[in-house]
């Protein structure tokens, strides 16, 4: 599996990215694909989720309302349109897929605003910086 992560760049705040991932070699059974970003010095943060088994999409708290993920699937492309950006969202921001394996288990779970997902593969991300 190949994601390929593109669109980051500098914004000021308040502004709007759109970012893409192009995914490869991708069996879309029961699956999952996330975007999650990794800030300097920071964790990784799941931003949003994707799954055909836990139903629908999933986001972080803190990006509830601003972010939207979308999904191409004749492109096998995915997106995270990112709007009202904020300082703090300045990161690295990955896509993932996730092929579910067993029975109950869950992809994407939120609980008290945090994203928890899993990945099997992921790309080599796009940095975003907002400016103050």
């Amino acid at each position: 599996v190949q994601l390929v992560e593109s669109g980051g760049g500098l914004v000021q705040v308040g502004g709007s990215l759109k970012l893409s991932c192009s995914i490869s070699g991708f069996t879309y059974g029961d699956y999952a694909i996330i975007w999650f970003r990794q800030a300097p010095g920071k964790e990784r943060e799941g931003v949003s989720c994707v799954s055909s088994t836990d139903g629908g999409t999933f986001y972080a708290g803190s990006v509830k309302g601003r972010f939207t993920m979308s999904e191409d699937r004749a492109g096998n492309t995915v997106y995270l349109q990112m709007n009202n950006l904020r300082p703090e969202d300045t990161a690295v921001y990955y896509c993932a897929t996730k092929t579910k394996k067993y029975y109950r288990e869950k992809l994407c779970v939120v609980s008290n605003g945090e994203l928890f997902y899993f990945m099997d593969s992921s790309g080599k991300g796009t940095l975003v910086t907002v400016s103050s």
